[in-house]
């Protein structure tokens, strides 16, 4: 199954964070906080929102800066997802 972001809409991948601390205490699932860096899946086509021409500048394969908390989830074929629009992505990482 594929998803296909309509408008705005980008669908992204958080990327694991480190499981151990820099002073080498390992983190346990319940402890670790949801990363705010993800994977940039798939981009809706852009065009007119809510009146507003919106130019899409994220691509597949960005990494980008994302909220903690926000968004819709979904889980498909194990693999979990979120779906925010463009305007919430924070920042383009550069490597």
């Amino acid at each position: 199954m594929k998803l296909r972001p309509l408008a705005d809409r980008v669908v992204l991948k958080r990327i694991e964070a480190e499981e151990t601390t820099a002073g080498g205490i390992i983190l346990t699932s319940a402890t670790k906080e949801k990363p705010q860096i993800a994977e940039v899946i798939a981009v809706g086509p852009g065009g007119v929102v809510d009146g507003k021409e919106v130019v899409m500048y994220v691509k597949e394969g960005d990494k980008v800066m994302c909220p903690r908390y926000g968004g819709a989830e979904i889980k498909l074929d194990g693999i979990e997802y979120m779906v925010v629009r463009q305007n919430d992505i924070m920042a383009v990482v550069e490597e």
